[in-house]
């Protein structure tokens, strides 16, 4: 009996540290970490690997990716087995008890999903499956209501019982997830793990059915987008519409983790701080910007050709922020006006790229790197907000003796992708509800 009641007090304890917890979280907020896939912290981590292999495994799944932001790239899918769903992962749990999960953070995606038991068909992963009927606060969806709608960014049904709501999520590489549209308690660790944060009742896909390209270290995918059942809009005023991240650089030597944060903690404000409109489209998942002009040295030019703009509508919402594509993307116009300034002013001797995947590169000896300079890149925005590029965001060492500019271009695409090296030691704000996009130079290693 003294046992029972020892648990009983300690499980009220529990409770109400917890409560407090949330109390002062829903108006604090909370940041949590960031790993990126090829980090020694993360469980896709591959030792065999050199530095140079995985920068150019996270340029293939860039072009990969920019395929997906393709008005057409659903009717065409890419043969390549590639896994290009998002750079970062976010540790997380989900049920209670709490089992331990890695989601891929997609900022291009509304959903929130994990594999789930009996997995009927699934890929490989290393962490143990999440089973729904071992967790007390499971629960799934009736079909024909309002939680069965919101996932529009997949495809709801329902079951053959007529009873509960089912989701297919297609992606345009061939891979997609199946399962029951869900809700369950998600905990997140704040502060460094000193902090626990326990969100309630969060709309999810149980997937049973996953055909992925993942290679063991995810168990699903966090989506950050700006649908109605993305992460940050079921935060509700724990996030208050706004999230932020500070990406640490892929190439830098440091293993610090990148920083993702939520609510009052995400705001974005100070000297340096430049904010843009979010654009709205029809298909409204992904956070586009619009870019007036690049300047590249002291040459100014439109992201797109005036003769192609007139005719293609591309004006507004023309570029998307997007923490899961490596590269920046360039439609074909800027690319080729950004290599002939380029070629005009930089002495270096062009050579080809030894690992075969970027275009514009050359010769600069490791030893060299303090004495290199190369003309200043500015994204021109909407609203006057310029940001301006260090050169570690727009340049890139390859091998020991070659420096490339890491950028690709969209060939016959009128739109673009600002991608995470170009938004490294950036604090990256999005507020959802003011529609808006921040920048602030910062530097991510120390945070």
């Amino acid at each position: 009996m003294i046992i029972l009641k020892s648990i009983f007090i300690s499980y009220l304890l529990a409770l109400i540290s917890l409560h407090v917890s949330l109390t002062k979280a829903s108006t604090n907020g909370f940041t949590t970490d960031l790993i990126h896939r090829d980090s020694p912290q993360s469980p896709s981590y591959d030792a065999s690997l050199s530095p140079s292999q995985r920068l150019a495994n996270a340029f293939r799944r860039s072009i990969h990716r920019a395929q997906r932001f393709k008005p057409h790239a659903r009717s065409t899918p890419k043969p390549e087995l590639i896994d290009a769903h998002g750079e970062y992962l976010m540790k997380y749990s989900i049920g209670t008890p709490p089992v331990p999960s890695f989601g891929c953070l997609d900022t291009g995606s509304d959903i929130i999903w994990t594999q789930c038991k009996p997995c009927l068909k699934c890929f490989n992963q290393n962490l143990t499956l999440f089973n729904p009927k071992t967790s007390s606060t499971y629960k799934t969806i009736r079909c024909n209501t309002s939680e069965c709608d919101s996932m529009e960014a997949g495809i709801t049904s329902c079951s053959r019982t007529r009873k509960n709501c089912l989701y297919y999520e297609p992606y345009e590489d061939g891979s997609f997830t199946h399962g029951l549209v869900s809700t369950e308690t998600l905990t997140f660790a704040s502060n460094r793990g000193k902090r626990v944060i326990s969100i309630p009742n969060v709309i999810f896909g149980c997937g049973f059915r996953n055909h992925m390209f993942f290679v063991g270290g995810e168990s699903g995918i966090i989506g950050l987008g700006v649908g109605n059942v993305s992460l940050v809009r079921q935060l509700g005023p724990l996030a208050q519409g706004k999230f932020s991240y500070c990406l640490v650089s892929i190439v830098s030597e440091k293993s610090n983790s990148s920083k993702l944060n939520f609510g009052a903690k995400a705001r974005v404000r100070g000297r340096g701080v430049v904010s843009t409109p979010l654009a709205r489209k029809k298909l409204d998942t992904s956070y586009f910007v619009t870019v007036e002009g690049i300047s590249v040295g002291n040459r100014r030019f439109k992201l797109i050709d005036d003769n192609d703009a007139a005719f293609s509508g591309y004006e507004e919402g023309n570029m998307i922020v997007d923490s899961g594509t490596t590269l920046t993307i360039l439609p074909l116009y800027s690319y080729m006006k950004t290599v002939e300034v380029l070629n005009s002013r930089v002495k270096l001797k062009r050579i080809k790229d030894p690992q075969g995947l970027l275009d514009l590169c050359y010769f600069a000896p490791r030893k060299e790197d303090s004495k290199l300079k190369f003309p200043r890149f500015i994204f021109h925005f909407k609203g006057g907000a310029d940001l301006k590029l260090k050169q570690d965001n727009i340049f890139v060492r390859t091998s020991n003796v070659s420096v490339c500019l890491a950028a690709q271009p969209f060939v016959f695409e009128l739109f673009g992708i600002i991608g995470n090296l170009a938004q490294a030691n950036f604090l990256v704000g999005f507020d959802l509800n003011r529609r808006t996009v921040s920048f602030k130079p910062t530097h991510c290693d120390n945070k």
